[in-house]
């Protein structure tokens, strides 16, 4: 199992000097991708956002910088707001930074949870899933021919045009990002693309079904099994002591969840609930290494998934604690997990005859 971060660069909406707070933000940004590459964790993400409390607005440009300072790590975008977006652009851009990273770019394509993108770049609402639908299709087909002739309702059609440049790898991994539609579940499977699945409320284990219902519209259209891959992405921290995890991450991470909460009608958070979902049936993934640990492993049971990214840079995070959760996961963490799930792969095989 793939083990990573993601982050959408959270900044204070109410800093006098927005360009100053996200210079400082990108700067700490970089160094925290740089640091997961060295110690060895597989995947960094970052999320597209266009508000004054976010600062990647442009993940493709962070994730070419970050390219250029990394080896190993896996860069991709969580997610690319596709449907207020150009697919070519979007290839065009993922491909640089493909290039540029030796072939370690991705790119994670959702209908995103905010609304904002869309009057930003003269989108109607109402065309929400026929954006998505269309434009996912445009990218598809750019990313399997280099030509292409594609038609639309949305969008200008392509005839026979070249889109460069080609990505090092040859074919760009595309994931489908949701947030527990089961319709964008199904879709996922028929297409045969990879999904990633975001848990940031109530019991993990109760979204498991959509993961079988990814696997069964994929059945149903004739989808290679083989190729399905999935990701759980969450919230979390890593921290020397599940005390100091949790003190740590409370404050940022309410302060973020009753600002989101706040403009959907949503109740506030309080740390009695906080404390309950670091439990072990709880949505967070928060508490020591073996804390952490032993609840992705106990997860992956429930979800066969392929791949885990971790949301520790929420909100107003200290850069030196994110730095310390980063070092924790890859040294300490990441070694746990691949031992248990090593020691389940061995239990699990059958007895030779």
């Amino acid at each position: 199992m793939e083990l990573g971060l993601y982050t959408f660069a959270d900044v204070d909406p109410n800093a006098a000097d927005k360009g100053r707070e996200g210079e400082k933000r990108l700067k700490n940004l970089l160094e925290e991708i740089e640091l997961a590459d060295q110690v060895g964790l597989d995947v960094f993400g970052l999320g597209e956002h266009h508000r004054p409390d976010y600062a990647a607005s442009a993940p493709a440009v962070v994730l070419a910088a970050a390219a250029a300072r990394t080896k190993n790590i896996r860069l991709s975008s969580a997610v690319t707001v596709l449907s207020s977006d150009d697919p070519v652009r979007v290839f065009q851009q993922f491909s640089t930074v493909d290039l540029i990273s030796g072939g370690r770019a991705e790119i994670m394509a959702g209908r995103g949870s905010f609304i904002e993108s869309f009057p930003l770049f003269g989108y109607a609402l109402d065309d929400y899933d026929t954006l998505f639908e269309e434009k996912l299709d445009l990218l598809l087909a750019i990313n399997d021919q280099e030509k292409v002739s594609w038609n639309g309702t949305m969008r200008a059609p392509l005839s026979g045009l070249g889109v460069y440049p080609r990505p090092a790898q040859g074919r760009m991994p595309i994931w489908i990002a949701v947030g527990g539609t089961p319709q964008s579940v199904a879709r996922a499977g028929a297409y045969g693309l990879p999904l990633a699945l975001a848990i940031i409320g109530g019991t993990p284990s109760r979204y498991a079904p959509l993961f079988d219902l990814y696997r069964e519209a994929a059945r149903r259209a004739g989808q290679d099994e083989a190729k399905l891959k999935t990701s759980i992405n969450v919230h979390g921290f890593i921290a020397d002591t599940t005390e100091a995890a949790a003190d740590a991450f409370y404050g940022p991470q309410a302060a973020v969840m009753n600002r989101i909460g706040g403009e959907r009608g949503w109740g506030p958070t309080s740390r009695a609930q906080f404390d309950q979902a670091t439990g072990p049936n709880g949505h967070l993934f928060l508490g020591d290494p073996e804390t952490v640990a032993k609840k992705i492993v106990a997860h992956q049971k429930i979800f066969r998934n392929d791949r885990f990214l971790l949301q520790m840079a929420i909100g107003l995070m200290p850069h030196d604690q994110i730095l310390r959760g980063i070092e924790l996961y890859g040294t300490r963490v990441a070694p746990l997990v691949r031992e248990m799930l090593a020691e389940q792969s061995v239990k699990a095989e059958p007895a030779s005859a």
